[in-house]
């Protein structure tokens, strides 16, 4: 059996509604709804490290600002620039294994970088943001990636 917790939190009158109103349709109670809706916006990623899954996990409670900002290019462009330059190297020779194990850092970090700029945008549209059909940040990730 699962152990349960009270816990007492204040609401405004409207969000209560749409628990009210949420139940009454469903049939459930208003504390269930609440219980299932907290566990479905902190759901982890399974196959993501569990850093990185908690990271995107709690991306669901940022303010818009804060999703805003995390949906730009996280590289710094001196490890972009590494990247490309260990990219370059290995097509034209095996690379060393100081070198091979740089690139497979820097390839973690972009594609975390990636992760993070996707989950940001995701929820931003969610909640009801407008997304450009092609951003400043799309162009900078298709710059980024013409180069990778």
């Amino acid at each position: 059996m699962i152990a349960e917790q009270t816990l007492t939190v204040r609401l405004p009158a409207s969000v209560m509604a749409k628990l009210r109103h949420a139940a009454a349709l469903t049939y459930r109670s208003v504390d269930d709804i609440v219980a299932t809706t907290v566990d479905a916006a902190l759901v982890e990623p399974p196959d993501a490290p569990a850093d990185v899954a908690a990271e995107l996990a709690v991306m669901h409670l940022f303010s818009d600002q804060a999703l805003f900002a995390a949906a730009q290019p996280s590289l710094s462009p001196t490890k972009l620039s590494r990247l490309r330059q260990l990219n370059h190297t290995a097509g034209e020779r095996a690379l060393t294994g100081a070198e091979a194990a740089e690139q497979e850092a820097l390839l973690e970090d972009y594609h975390f970088s990636v992760l993070r700029r996707a989950q940001s945008l995701a929820i931003l549209t969610q909640r009801g943001h407008r997304i450009p059909h092609r951003t400043s940040l799309e162009a900078s990730a298709d710059d980024q990636l013409h180069d990778i």
